[in-house]
């Protein structure tokens, strides 16, 4: 295992923008974390409406994996889960900016530095997220899909703000979902017949706009 990256003075913790941009920790406050379990949740509290990202480097390849980091948010926190694949030291670089700013460009508010010493359960990968999923949306399950799992009759249930129609699209099959009480959207789809072939299973949400659907996150079966 390679051993404790060098990083630049001032690299970890917040970033200039971070209390700008009315940021704070929520669950982690230091900005190295050691860590003998593999899954991770790490939260930041807004007070303002944000777009918010992050990237998972490990340090020893500088490899990015994204399929290791999901982001969601519910109640004004942000939560990142992170699946770390291997022990060793990793990057969680957290990205955000204010809305209604549409720039592609994200500033870096917050960085950690992970130290995993132990691979405690399987890893997951995640499904990609689109730039409009971190706009505010969460996901109950699933928060991952995996051709080893069961995939028969899979519930979707989520939060997806100022959507008026959602669907899951598998390999160009359309499934509706529909919004319950809570404001949710949700169904079941029965996702056996994709099972093993890399199909690709989409979150999409109309916004209103005839009917264009917006892709909100991809999963791989």
């Amino acid at each position: 295992m390679a051993g404790k990256p060098e990083l630049p003075h001032g690299y970890l913790g917040a970033q200039s923008k971070f209390e700008e941009f009315g940021l704070s920790t929520e669950s982690h406050f230091e900005p190295e974390i050691h860590t003998d379990t593999n899954q991770l949740e790490v939260k930041i509290r807004t007070s303002k409406p944000s777009k918010v990202t992050a990237n998972l480097t490990h340090c020893g390849r500088s490899e990015e994996l994204p399929q290791h980091v999901f982001t969601q948010t519910k109640d004004n926190v942000v939560s990142f889960l992170v699946s770390l694949p291997e022990v060793g030291y990793y990057k969680l670089q957290i990205f955000a900016l204010l809305l209604p700013d549409d720039s592609k460009t994200l500033p870096g508010v917050y960085n950690y530095l992970i130290n995993c010493t132990k691979l405690s359960s399987a890893v997951v990968n995640y499904p990609k997220q689109f730039a409009q999923w971190k706009e505010g949306c969460y996901i109950v399950e699933p928060a991952s899909l995996s051709s080893h799992g069961n995939l028969s009759n899979v519930r979707f249930e989520a939060f997806i703000p100022n959507a008026k129609s959602s669907a899951i699209v598998a390999d160009g099959t359309w499934s509706h979902l529909s919004r319950n009480a809570a404001g949710l959207w949700e169904g079941r789809v029965d996702l056996t017949p994709y099972k093993g072939r890399d199909a690709k299973v989409t979150l999409n949400a109309n916004y209103g706009e005839d009917n264009k659907f917006s892709t909100l996150l991809e999963y791989r079966i």
